[in-house]
């Protein structure tokens, strides 16, 4: 990376930190509730998209943590994840185009599910310490969208009340950081900040000036 990000990293560590707050708190009101544990990698299968500012987060500890024969792994699991994410989302776009309904798109990408690169043989994370905020909320109540979502795995009965996690208030935060990061790069890319792309893709985009669209 050619570019300081540092000022906008702190501002999404920031935000990772309260998500690892609420996490906690709801670990220590629900503790039979809330199943995750080591080796438990049920999340690691499911399919959603980083923000622009995460995005570049997960690339730049990426390319700090790995090299040699590790790096070359982890990239070739992600070429092979990110060709399958490529397919369902080509499928899910026709199904869109010939009338299918959204919810029942959406409903259907839900359920998919897509090995993430970074999973290792040992069913834990090779990128725990900086994995994104969807993961590290995963085991607990979520509201999408003003709709409930709870890990399968999970305690939480469906039916019953419990605080949920609301996460349209924490990508705000992530796409105002992003908006943040947009501006500063003097990029003629002004679309950029709405990018969402999976964690395989983030992996394998190297964010340098050119990518980035930054005007001499």
């Amino acid at each position: 990376m050619e570019f300081d990000f540092s000022p906008y990293f702190k501002e999404y560590e920031d935000v990772v930190k309260l998500a690892d707050d609420v996490f906690a708190r709801v670990l220590s009101n629900y503790p039979l509730c809330v199943k995750c544990k080591t080796g438990c990698s049920d999340c690691c299968n499911a399919l959603f998209d980083l923000t622009f500012i995460e995005s570049c987060y997960i690339s730049s500890k990426f390319n700090e943590k790995f090299t040699g024969k590790d790096r070359e792994d982890i990239i070739e699991k992600a070429s092979s994840a990110d060709r399958t994410i490529c397919k369902i989302k080509k499928e899910a776009y026709k199904k869109l185009k010939s009338g299918t309904n959204e919810v029942e798109i959406l409903g259907k990408m839900a359920i998919e599910r897509v090995r993430c690169p970074l999973l290792n043989r040992t069913k834990t994370c090779d990128m725990y310490d900086y994995r994104p905020i969807t993961c590290r909320l995963y085991g607990i109540p979520l509201s999408i969208n003003k709709m409930g979502h709870t890990c399968g795995m999970s305690g939480f009965n469906e039916g019953e009340n419990y605080p949920a996690v609301d996460m349209d208030k924490i990508n705000q935060k992530l796409y105002s950081i992003s908006l943040k990061l947009m501006d500063s790069l003097n990029t003629k890319y002004t679309k950029i900040a709405e990018m969402l792309i999976p964690v395989s893709m983030a992996i394998l985009t190297d964010f340098d000036k050119s990518y980035l669209g930054i005007k001499d």
